[in-house]
């Protein structure tokens, strides 16, 4: 009975697929592409297995020469020596004259707080220590705490040497 029941499950059709209208096509089918799909249907040249050579036996791997799993620094490259100068003169450092240069002159340690115009259009800067009660005020030319002198002022920053004309500096509006 379950032999009946097996024979007739494996021998029964598999569902009938469904049938579609055949719906013609919209575009017209180039001939190009035609050829093709028609290429691409049918199977090349095959070819022909060679028994012989799968029965004859291979060669055995040897021993490898490297181990990937092994880490092994590079070899440096070979480096060349330069050639011997050619002059027989030796070079010699420079020699320097004179007395060293002098320091750098400190930073000048005022903030600009502000610039006033006057009505008569000349402007004034208005200067901060950080120290005193009260700021500093200038013109162009004027020596500020007796230290400092005003070179020019513009819109947003002035520009201040020592007094004695060393140490150029512009600071900022933003005290910088």
């Amino acid at each position: 009975m379950v032999a009946l029941v097996l024979a007739v499950t494996l021998l029964r059709p598999a569902s009938p697929a469904p049938t579609t209208p055949a719906q013609p096509r919209t575009q017209p089918v180039r001939a190009k592409s035609a050829r093709a799909a028609a290429d691409a249907q049918t199977p090349g040249p095959v070819a022909p297995v060679k028994l012989k050579e799968l029965a004859d036996e291979r060669q055995q791997p040897g021993e490898a020469k490297r181990n990937p799993f092994k880490f092994v620094p590079k070899l440096p490259p070979k480096v060349i020596a330069p050639p011997p100068p050619t002059t027989s003169t030796p070079i010699e450092p420079p020699r320097i004259s004179g007395p060293p240069p002098p320091p750098p002159a400190p930073p000048i340690p005022l903030k600009l707080i502000g610039v006033l115009t006057r009505e008569n259009g000349v402007k004034w800067a208005v200067l901060s220590d950080g120290k005193a009660a009260t700021p500093f005020y200038g013109k162009d030319g004027d020596i500020i705490d007796g230290r400092w002198q005003i070179v020019k002022i513009g819109t947003e920053s002035i520009e201040m040497t020592y007094a004695d004309g060393r140490g150029r500096t512009v600071i900022r509006l933003s005290g910088q």
